[in-house]
């Protein structure tokens, strides 16, 4: 892929490393690629980072055509940089986008993308600890006409952002709320792809619980509102009697890059993963009798996020005393130990930036 480059007149000061949060800040370039029907994909660029103009009749902005990933790019102690199965977030964007009917971007071109633009913005990986630098490919419709129909005409982008820990509280354990009045997904539905539109959904829900003191969602199936899915912006794992259970891919549940590199580690180790419905109901009894050990959430942006209570219809179940559990830390250095190249990568998981 011919990538073409147009050079900023003046670079930022970059921010302290030691205050980033999360999604603040955003490096001196992005990428963005054009595609026609009938020419595909063109006019590949590494660009200053700035404004996307727009037509007011541009179709993302009606129904919602859009897509994104998130990954992250890690430096090593060496200095040098890697990225996490980039591969995996390639694909999934593909199974989005098809899902949408958008133009699907190949994997190969994914990829080059996102390793030219984080090689040309080396100098924003960050290197304190427990930074990276967050990847954001998204593409959207951009044809300008009204009705309903799929777009002649999408724009693919990636931005960067330095990155520290995504909960301002770091590895600290949060309580959740359990969602029975409002849905995320159904079967046939597009719950399985990372769109706009399922997050914009389940803000409700967000806000519903910030009312009774929870940081987070835990939705039910949208058919029966009897099965734990998933978390607002993460996969979910509960370990009950020594084993793990987690919801199946079905077309309901993201399938996230972390909570399959988490399954691959757990069986590794021994345990027993169970893909599979577990009820609500089940849970909260689990809870009661002391047999729910831990409850933790995954996902790229905050990788390990552990859980200390769970509140549903009025009732709150604490969990290892609001403590964080001895797997999810061993899970949590584990994992974030091969992605910042301590560990070893046993699995082939990770690939350097060159």
């Amino acid at each position: 892929m011919d990538i073409k480059f147009i050079k900023r007149e003046e670079l930022q000061e970059k921010p302290d490393q030691k205050k980033l949060g999360f999604g603040k800040y955003f490096a001196d370039y992005m990428f963005t690629m054009d595609y026609d029907e009938g020419i595909g994909w063109h006019d590949a660029t590494i660009r200053p980072y700035g404004p996307i103009e727009m037509n007011p009749a541009t179709v993302v902005l009606h129904y919602a055509q859009e897509t994104f990933e998130g990954l992250k790019a890690y430096r090593r102690a060496d200095g040098q940089i890697q990225l996490f199965r980039p591969e995996m977030n390639a694909r999934r964007m593909i199974n989005s986008n098809e899902r949408l009917c958008m133009a699907t971007i190949p994997e190969d071109m994914f990829i080059e993308a996102v390793n030219a633009l984080v090689k040309a913005e080396e100098d924003w990986v960050p290197s304190e600890p427990e930074t990276s630098l967050y990847i954001r490919p998204f593409a959207f419709a951009c044809e300008s006409s009204l009705g309903v129909h799929k777009s002649k005409a999408y724009k693919f982008v990636i931005i960067l952002s330095p990155v520290g820990a995504y909960y301002a509280e770091g590895l600290a354990p949060v309580k959740i709320m359990v969602e029975d009045e409002y849905v995320r997904a159904v079967q046939g539905g597009t719950g399985f792809t990372k769109c706009g539109g399922n997050y914009a959904g389940s803000i409700i829900g967000q806000v519903k619980a910030e009312k009774y003191g929870c940081s987070q969602v835990l939705w039910l199936d949208g058919r029966e509102r009897k099965y734990v899915e998933e978390v607002g912006a993460m996969n979910i794992m509960f370990k009950i009697d020594g084993e793990i259970y987690t919801a199946p891919i079905e077309g309901t549940v993201l399938p996230g890059v972390t909570r399959d590199s988490i399954i691959h580690i757990l069986r590794d180790w021994g345990y027993k993963v169970n893909e599979t419905h577990l009820s609500v109901d089940d849970l909260m009894q689990a809870g009661r009798d002391g047999r729910l050990e831990e409850v933790y959430g995954t996902g790229t942006a905050a990788v390990i996020s552990p859980v200390g209570a769970l509140v549903y219809k009025g009732e709150e179940i604490t969990i290892n005393n609001f403590q964080i559990g001895e797997l999810t830390q061993k899970l949590y250095d584990y994992l974030t130990g091969i992605q910042w190249g301590k560990v070893e990568d046993k699995y082939g998981w990770t690939r350097l930036v060159k």
